[in-house]
């Protein structure tokens, strides 16, 4: 089922951050947070068993618990499997290594075979107390492989999790299934094999202000042609577009905080606010179903709902083509 008849909006709330992202968040923060989104009108709620080995699953089910289960849209994924015992060793989880350093201490197995999938389905059910999802994510697949072993985990993938998402998607247990990923590579080969197709994609941080391009020249018209919504996650490239210092999952480098500069200094000479640039840019491109942004303190619901709804005068996005800060190719609002 296309994306854009599961979602409920175009704004959702992406749950890494409760997962102690970068910090440790107090429980009373994390619960109020969840609260301020479905008190904003949040109908959609993505996460995934790797956010602080199952914390952030926890948290947010904690407080849908309490809603009826038919008044939104959960989202989580698969590709990690939490263990019951503690990790004794630091994770290896490529460019996310430390990010997570205060969630859970449980360990944490990377695999994507079909008895894997299985498994993390029911672990999440059971973190997030109900009683079935509505989408599943295949998560992060291959991201910190190279050459043959990327070969080999995306075929450990398309032979398990894709099959048995697909069969559960087939049954009506999940209403849709697709990658969950931050590079573009992994969903350009899945939208090319002769297997049962994805219904969207999870699209982190690449289609941004800051990175759309190999979106824009690859990927997008393949979705389009297709038929293939897009939900975009890491919309504020890992806080840097929203007054943070990450882009990543690492400190920025110069030439990131540089251009940010620049966009920041066109913003104010227009008036408008870094995040409605950010949010109203990544839901111009036709493919997009919905932006999630995360957020730990219930003021940043508040400003991401104020954000979406910001009018930003098309003079605001003529600069910005001018300018060079977007592809001359990214459909912008207005058809500036």
């Amino acid at each position: 089922m296309p994306l854009k008849h599961i979602l409920p909006g175009k704004l959702g709330f992406g749950t890494a951050p409760l997962g102690n992202m970068f910090r440790a968040i107090p429980d009373e923060e994390a619960r109020a947070t969840v609260e301020a989104a479905w008190d904003q009108g949040v109908r959609y709620f993505d996460t995934a068993p790797l956010y602080g080995a199952g914390l952030a699953e926890e948290r947010l089910g904690e407080v849908l618990s309490t809603k009826p289960r038919d008044s939104y849209v959960l989202s989580t994924k698969v590709g990690r499997v939490i263990l019951d015992e503690r990790e004794t060793e630091t994770s290896d989880l490529g460019e996310k290594g430390g990010i997570f350093e205060h969630g859970n201490p449980n360990k944490v197995l990377h695999e994507w075979t079909a008895e894997a999938t299985e498994r993390s389905l029911k672990g999440s059910l059971e973190r997030l107390g109900t009683d079935r999802l509505d989408i599943v994510w295949v998560h992060d697949i291959a991201q910190d492989f190279h050459g043959d072993q990327w070969l080999q985990k995306f075929e450990e993938a398309r032979t398990g999790a894709f099959r048995v998402l697909s069969r559960l998607r087939d049954e009506g247990v999940i209403k849709a299934w697709g990658l969950g990923v931050n590079k573009t590579e992994p969903i350009e080969l899945t939208l090319a094999l002769d297997e049962p197709q994805p219904d969207g994609f999870l699209l982190a941080g690449r289609y941004t202000l800051l990175d759309h391009e190999h979106a824009l020249t690859r990927l997008l018209p393949m979705a389009q042609e297709q038929g293939v919504d897009m939900v975009v996650g890491g919309p504020y490239s890992s806080g840097i577009l929203a007054g943070g210092t990450h882009f990543e999952y690492q400190q920025a480098p110069a030439e990131i905080i540089e251009r940010v500069g620049r966009l920041k200094a066109l913003a104010e000479k227009h008036g408008v606010s870094i995040k409605a640039a950010a949010l109203q840019f990544s839901l111009s491109h036709p493919a997009s179903a919905a932006v999630i942004p995360g957020a730990t303190r219930p003021g940043r619901i508040t400003e991401d709902t104020a954000a979406l709804n910001e009018t930003v005068p098309a003079a605001f996005w003529a600069d910005l083509r001018a300018a060079g800060l977007v592809s001359p190719t990214a459909p912008l609002p207005h058809g500036a």
